[in-house]
């Protein structure tokens, strides 16, 4: 639970700070996160909250493109703020070649050979549990899409 743990230390620094858009993003999130253990009945893992996470980013950029054509470019500025703060509770994205890295691992442990074998290291890549544990987050859902095509 140090994701958590994290966010209660961010937003007591915000509060301390006078950081309005920090303090009230954070406690949105706290709240999403609070309402995802209420529905799901238990105390989300660092792996759950970081969906929660990137569900809450997924949330601000469809807001930012809403409002932007709606002409409200004041409401797109101050959802844009909240992205960022947002961001920064996401883990490092892979880089293009840790992802190609991880790739040739999944087909080589899988033994795929072709293109009609590439449902086994596509599933691999995107287990979850234990296995994904250590990279959970870490590539946006479309990156591992595609790039086993050109292995």
């Amino acid at each position: 639970m140090a994701l958590k743990d994290d966010l209660v230390r961010e937003m007591n620094a915000a509060a301390k700070a006078q950081d309005r858009v920090r303090l009230s993003t954070i406690r949105l999130l706290r709240a999403a996160i609070k309402n995802r253990e209420i529905a799901v009945g238990h105390e989300l893992s660092d792996a759950e909250v970081v969906e929660a996470v990137a569900s809450q980013i997924k949330q601000r950029r469809e807001s930012i493109t809403q409002f932007r054509q709606a002409g409200r470019l004041d409401l797109a500025d101050k959802e844009q703020a909240e992205l960022q703060v947002l961001q920064g509770f996401m883990p490092e994205q892979l880089s293009h070649e840790e992802l190609l890295e991880r790739v040739a691992r999944a087909i080589e442990t899988t033994r795929a050979r072709g293109p009609k074998d590439m449902a086994l290291p596509h599933r691999r890549l995107s287990c979850s549990g234990p296995a994904r544990a250590p990279h959970a987050g870490r590539e946006r859902a479309a990156r591992p899409q595609g790039v086993h095509a050109r292995r």
